[in-house]
């Protein structure tokens, strides 16, 4: 038997599990008919239409003559109205059980996306690859650089994430990569790689995020915008590429994203163009960078980077085009210090302003710049590298060493970052270590001159004349005959015998010279290889009137050696603030 909880109506039919009644579930109910002797059992009756209802025990007595009252029997409800009952509380119990169910897929899934996000790793190392120029159009190559220098930028100002610095990602400009390999090479867990078209006024970005573990793509996207929108497509890109890295970013990381940007996409192209002709290291190119870099300004007198820009421009007029310090540090330090008012928490700024004091003899000022660059982004690789150089033109060569290789650390394929190293090598006369790294960048970059140069003056100390005379030869040929490289050969002809050759170049030094487009510093050099020591610190003494920004480094020059022991050196040095 079964008997309802709810309303307690019996059923005898053991197949039913709900009660007619009220569609409650039926329960076994055996403590109400069991086989004690007063129990009456339903039933059991020889009249089927009554039923004893007493459970009593029964006394009384048989012979009184007692009236009973008719017993009322519910009817019994129709079969159809039990089926509908039955399916209602079917149907009831169905929904229950999907909801249920519903409810553990969807605990069952979350807590799969929880646990599967919580245990991804943070990838916290990336390489952006020079995006390919594919609109086929030269005039299009500083948009394609020019995005991937700016997140390069932009991905490095975060302090959990490692990124491949611009000379070393550079490295990889016009071939074709294997993530995979790029990882392994660059010591990276991922590579961002894009394709730039410019179709008109169309700008067609593609990146794909590649894990340079696994080979597997992390995440790929395309944006069409206007030529104009392309400061919002860099932001967009750094965003998303740090979403799929896994990086937790504050609040204060997320505006580091966007810091060095311009409101001004005009502003914004013109420096990305000023940029692009910077990096070129030719006297054209650099006036070219000061004239985008002016216009990038013009559009945004609040874009700090504009003025970082110029600065560097400035400071390497004298080095590459030979125009005086005099003309062009004074502007090197306004752009500086209008970059440090804008920004003074960007560690460019504080690194060209470090160097702009360094060309002006400012020893203390330049070093507390170098240290509050460094500070300020300790993964700047061009802060520990000019650092470096400001290190040796003052002599503490053990700390310019450490310097340098920091910087090689973070820019191990930059050329000009090795070269600094290898050249502390010379000035410590450590010949075995400067051939060794000299040897292995021209392995990189066969043409770079300031390495071949290196190895020349390697030989030379060597006594390898013949070897040094082919290297600096070919150092003024991959120069294109700058000045620096002209007075090296110089010096190598004039140190061994061959004073025609020595006096020709001479000759090509004055006119420059004249022409203001090389210092005096190139032929003194020059002179002491010849041994007319009068002439050539008559020439240093000019530079040091002009107050030029390359006489200061005096005491790192391999050709000057000769006139370290002459008392008018030392009183040069004295009177340039620095120790012999």
């Amino acid at each position: 038997m079964k008997r309802c909880p709810q309303c307690n109506h019996v059923e005898t039919d053991e197949a039913l599990k709900f009660c007619r009644v009220d569609g409650a579930m039926l329960i076994n109910d055996s403590s109400s008919f069991g086989s004690e002797a007063d129990t009456a059992q339903l039933g059991s009756s020889p009249n089927a239409g009554e039923v004893h209802t007493s459970i009593l025990v029964d006394n009384t007595n048989v012979n009184v003559n007692r009236g009973t009252a008719p017993t009322t029997v519910l009817p019994l409800q129709s079969a159809q109205a039990s089926t509908r009952e039955l399916r209602r509380v079917r149907s009831r119990l169905t929904i229950r059980l999907a909801i249920a169910g519903v409810i553990v897929v969807l605990l069952g899934v979350g807590t799969y996306f929880y646990t599967s996000r919580k245990g991804r790793s943070t990838i916290d190392s990336i390489a952006v690859l020079p995006f390919q120029n594919a609109s086929g159009d030269p005039n299009a190559e500083y948009l394609a650089d020019g995005i991937s220098e700016a997140l390069i930028n932009s991905l490095a100002d975060l302090p959990q994430l490692r990124v491949v610095a611009r000379s070393t990602a550079f490295r990889y400009k016009g071939k074709d990569v294997d993530p995979q390999q790029v990882g392994r090479e660059l010591n990276v867990r991922s590579v961002l790689m894009g394709r730039v078209r410019q179709i008109g006024e169309t700008l067609v970005v593609q990146v794909d995020l590649v894990d340079a573990t696994t080979g597997a793509q992390l995440w790929g996207q395309e944006y069409e915008r206007k030529v104009s929108d392309v400061i919002s497509v860099k932001q967009a890109i750094a965003r998303e590429t740090t979403e799929k890295l896994s990086l937790r970013l504050s609040g204060e990381d997320r505006q580091r994203l966007v810091r060095r940007d311009t409101n001004s996409p005009e502003a914004y192209q013109f420096y990305l163009q000023g940029r692009f002709y910077w990096n070129k290291r030719t006297a054209e190119g650099i006036k070219k960078a000061i004239e985008e870099f002016h216009q990038a300004a013009d559009k945004d007198p609040n874009y700090a980077l504009a003025y970082v820009g110029l600065a560097d421009c400035y400071i390497l007029l004298e080095e590459i085009a030979g125009i005086p310090a005099s003309e062009s540090l004074q502007k090197a330090r306004a752009a500086a210090d209008r970059a440090l008012q804008l920004d003074d928490s960007s560690a460019e700024a504080h690194t060209s302003s470090a160097m702009i004091y360094q060309h002006l003899w400012s020893w203390s000022e330049a070093e507390s710049e170098y240290r509050r660059a460094i500070s300020l982004n300790p993964n700047y690789p061009t802060a520990h590298q000019w650092y470096s150089n400001y290190l040796f033109a003052t002599g503490r060569l053990d700390d310019s060493l450490r310097e340098g290789k920091r910087a090689q650390e973070l820019d191990p394929l930059a050329p000009i970052i090795s070269h600094n190293v290898a050249y502390v090598y010379l000035l410590k006369n450590d010949l075995e270590s400067a051939i060794t790294e000299s040897k292995r960048i021209l392995e990189i970059s066969p043409s770079f001159p300031p390495s071949i140069n290196d190895l020349g003056w390697a030989y030379l100390k060597q006594g390898r004349y013949d070897d040094a005379t082919a290297e600096f030869q070919k150092a003024v040929q991959a120069s294109g005959r700058q000045s620096g490289s002209l007075g090296n050969l110089g010096y190598c002809y004039a140190l061994t015998g061959k004073r025609t050759e020595a006096l020709g170049i001479l000759k090509e030094l004055k006119e420059r010279y004249t022409n203001g487009e090389a210092v005096a510093v190139f032929m003194a050099g020059l002179y002491a290889g010849l041994g007319d020591s009068d002439r050539a610190f008559a020439l240093l003494e000019k530079d040091f009137q002009k107050h030029s920004g390359q006489i200061p480094t005096i005491a790192s020059w391999l050709s000057l050696e000769r006139l370290r022991s002459d008392p008018r050196y030392a009183d040069l040095v004295q009177r340039m603030g620095l120790k012999q």
